[in-house]
C-alpha cells in the first residue's frame, strides 16, 4: 500500500478510530492486482453519509456533498488531495437506467450489486484483500463475468452492456474468449440500451473505438443486435474499421471520433450521427474533416497539399488525425514538426501598391497567397509585389 498518501492514511485512521471501515474499491483494486499504477483512488466505507459530515466537520475536514443521494461525498485533505467516500449500498429500486439505493453496512451485500467480478473486489489498509465473487482468480484468468446472474446485473443498469465491451478490451489478452452465457445475456437484453442517455453511450463507446480487440467488439456488438440499439449505422464500414484500427494500434492513438467516422460513409452521415450522439463541435468538426478528405489522402495527394490547408487555417490537429487515418506515419510526423509559415504580403501592402479597398483587393490578395504557395512559400514580398505590374 505504499502508493496511499499520509493524508488518506490519517482519513482511514479517523473512520478507524470510530468503528467504521474504509476500503480502497474498484479500479484501484484491479490496477494494483495486475501491476499497474492505481490512477484513480476510490473508496467505500461502512459510515453513512450523515456520520462521515458529522466526523468531518468535527475534524475540520473539508468535503464536498458531491452525491449524497447514491452516499458520496468528496474529501479534500490537507495536501490538496480529494478522494470519493462512498457508503455501502443495495440498489433497492432499479428501472434499467437510475437506482434507488439503500444503505448498509454489509460489504457482500455491497459487492453483489457490482458490475463485474473484477470490479467487485474491495482492499483494507492493511493490504486484505476482499473477494467475494472469484474477481481475482478471473482477473488472472483474464475472464469476464457478471457478479452473480448476469441478466440481473444487466436490467439493473443496461449501460453494463457497453461496459462488458470496455473491459473486455481492457483486461483479456485473446479478442474472442467470452464466455458464452454473457454473450446470451446481452444478446437477449440489448433492447434495453434504448433507455439509456447518448452521451452515457458515447462515453463507453469512445473508449471501446480505441481500445484493444475495437474491430472484434464492435463486430460482435453487430451480431448481438447491440449496434442497432445504440443508433449505429445497419451497414457500419466493419472492414475500413479493422483497417484503421490496426494502423493505429500499431504506430499511434487516434481521436475516438476518428475510428467512429471509420463506421460511416460520408461527412454528411457524420453531421447527422454527430448530432444524434450529442458529440462535442470539436468532435464533430474533426470527424467531418476527416470524412470528407480521406478519400483524396488514401490516393497519395502529396504533403504539400496538407501544407497549404495549414497555412490557410486548418487546424494542425485536424490535418494530423488525418494523415494517421489513413495510416501517413510518417508524413503526420513531418507535418507535426513543421513550423507554419506566414504570407509575407498583406492587404496594408496592397493599398500601398495602390489597389483600392474591397473586392478587388480582396481577390488580389488570394491571387498573391496562390502564387506565394505555388513557390512553396519561398517567394519574397518583393518578388511577389512585382506580379501587380
Amino acid at each position: 500500500m505504499g502508493f496511499v498518501v499520509a493524508d488518506l492514511l490519517r482519513i482511514e485512521e479517523l473512520f478507524r478510530s470510530e468503528g467504521y471501515s474504509l476500503r480502497l474499491v474498484g479500479g484501484a483494486v484491479r490496477d494494483l492486482l495486475l501491476g499497474r499504477n492505481a490512477k484513480d483512488i476510490d473508496l467505500a466505507t461502512d459510515c453513512t453519509p450523515d456520520g462521515m459530515i458529522k466526523l468531518f466537520e468535527r475534524e475540520g475536514i473539508r468535503y464536498i456533498p458531491t452525491g449524497l443521494n447514491h452516499g458520496t461525498i468528496t474529501v479534500h485533505t490537507d495536501q490538496s488531495n480529494d478522494y470519493e467516500i462512498t457508503t455501502l449500498r443495495i440498489d433497492h429500486v432499479t428501472d434499467g437506467r437510475h437506482a434507488l439505493v439503500q444503505f448498509t453496512s454489509d460489504w457482500v451485500k455491497d459487492a453483489e450489486r457490482r458490475d463485474l467480478t473484477i470490479n467487485s473486489m474491495s482492499l483494507g489498509f492493511d493490504g486484505k484483500l476482499y473477494d467475494y465473487f472469484d474477481g481475482q482468480k478471473h482477473l488472472a484468468e483474464r475472464k469476464l463475468l457478471f457478479v452473480g446472474d448476469a441478466v440481473s446485473r444487466i436490467q439493473e443498469d443496461y449501460l453494463r452492456i457497453l461496459r462488458y465491451f470496455r473491459f473486455y478490451g481492457r483486461i483479456c489478452l485473446l479478442p474472442n474468449a467470452h464466455d458464452p452465457d454473457m454473450l446470451i445475456a446481452i444478446r437477449d437484453n440489448a433492447v434495453g440500451l434504448t433507455k439509456i442517455s447518448v452521451e452515457r453511450i458515447w462515453s463507453e463507446m469512445s473508449r471501446i473505438l480505441v481500445g484493444n480487440h475495437s474491430p472484434h467488439l464492435v463486430s460482435l456488438m453487430y451480431e448481438l443486435g447491440v449496434a442497432a440499439n445504440i443508433g449505429l449505422p445497419d451497414d457500419g464500414n466493419l472492414n475500413e474499421l479493422t483497417k484503421v484500427w490496426e494502423s493505429m494500434h500499431r504506430h499511434y492513438q487516434l481521436e475516438p471520433v476518428c475510428l467512429l467516422v471509420s463506421l460511416l460513409k460520408s461527412g454528411e452521415e457524420v453531421e447527422r450521427f454527430s448530432r444524434q450522439w450529442k458529440l462535442s463541435n470539436l468532435e464533430r468538426k474533426l470527424g467531418i474533416f476527416v470524412s470528407n478528405e480521406r478519400e483524396a489522402c488514401y490516393q497519395g495527394a502529396p504533403l504539400k497539399y496538407y501544407k497549404d490547408q495549414l497555412v490557410d487555417g486548418e487546424f494542425r490537429n485536424h490535418v494530423l488525425e488525418l494523415l494517421k487515418y489513413c495510416n501517413r506515419f510518417p508524413d503526420s510526423t513531418e507535418l507535426e514538426g513543421w513550423t507554419v509559415p506566414v504570407c509575407p504580403v498583406n492587404g496594408n501592402d496592397l493599398k500601398k501598391a495602390g489597389i483600392a479597398s474591397g473586392q478587388k483587393l480582396g481577390e488580389t490578395l488570394k491571387d498573391i497567397r496562390r502564387k506565394w504557395k505555388e513557390s512553396c512559400y519561398e517567394s519574397s514580398k518583393e518578388d511577389l509585389l512585382a506580379t501587380l505590374k
